[in-house]
């Protein structure tokens, strides 16, 4: 029996890939955290929302390969784990 995960070199499954375009589509911003974007399943998603013109923040605590789409002002070079918990708090989503 295999988890249900996607180890490196390993490929998303169709629907998860249209499900995540889906929500990319339907969103006002993207907020990518706690990945560099390696992956091209995952850089694909920020290249779609800063081609259709969509802000686009990054929370990560390395580069990412999605740093040149996104204005510095809007990636945060800090553990994610530090981060969202501040970032809802300040949103008012319960933790």
């Amino acid at each position: 029996m295999m988890p249900n995960v996607i180890f490196f070199g390993g490929s998303l499954q169709p629907e998860v890939k249209e499900n995540a375009q889906a929500l990319v589509d339907s969103a006002n911003a993207l907020l990518i955290a706690g990945t560099s974007c390696q992956v091209f399943s995952a850089f694909r998603l920020v290249q779609v929302a800063h081609r259709s013109g969509k802000p686009v923040a990054i929370v990560n605590v390395g580069p990412t390969r999605a740093d040149n789409l996104v204005p510095e002002e809007w990636r945060f070079l800090v553990r994610t784990g530090e981060a969202l918990p501040q970032l809802c708090q300040r949103l008012g989503i319960p933790l």
